[in-house]
């Protein structure tokens, strides 16, 4: 049987402090569960929040991270120079394409405006098939209740097509995370090595 490659998995999430532990604690096992498996992390290149747990455990458990971060957000959000990579780009708009650039698959974590505005792009491109990259939404704590609820409205009143709901999944547990990327990227063609 073939072996699959490596993946570059882009995490979105918060870059607050000030959020509840139980979104560390699912941060902390992203990062864990990613370098286990393999897989590099891509992901803002901050040090603080959940940005920051989730490239430190990535490290811990001996996996590679590349960061990407905006100049102007460097002393705001702490760039982290311990990444295997870091780049730093002129503007939100370059980071957001360099990380998109660099990933194979999408997971976002519970965040806020930022996170939301990353997510539905994403997803937005992928409904447009612009990609075919696998989207996951780990719904720690029921976070992502709330939007799932929203999506179904628009499927519901006809803004958005039903069959749209094939285009991201939504999981509970980081183990369910990780293997719906997997599962999904091995539909992709050019995921084997």
């Amino acid at each position: 049987m073939p072996r699959r490659r490596p993946l570059h998995v882009c995490v979105y999430c918060s870059s607050s402090t000030a959020i509840d532990l139980h979104h560390v604690d699912a941060a902390r096992a992203v990062g864990s569960a990613l370098a286990e498996a393999g897989h590099t992390l891509v992901w803002g290149g901050a040090t603080v929040g959940l940005m920051g747990e989730v490239a430190r455990a990535t490290r811990a458990a001996g996996g590679r991270t590349e960061g990407i971060i905006p100049e102007h957000l460097i002393a705001l959000e702490i760039a982290d120079t311990a990444a295997d990579d870091l780049v730093i780009t002129p503007d939100m708009a370059s980071r957001k394409a360099e990380m998109a650039r660099r990933a194979d698959a999408f997971i976002a974590l519970p965040g806020g405006f930022g996170t939301l505005e990353e997510l539905l792009e994403q997803l937005t491109l992928r409904l447009l098939h612009q990609h075919d990259k696998p989207i996951v939404l780990l719904d720690s704590g029921g976070f992502w209740q709330p939007l799932v609820a929203v999506f179904e409205r628009l499927y519901e009143e006809r803004f958005a097509r039903a069959e749209s709901r094939s285009a991201y999944l939504v999981t509970r547990q980081v183990d369910e995370a990780m293997a719906a990327l997997v599962a999904e990227a091995a539909t992709i063609p050019g995921k084997l090595l």
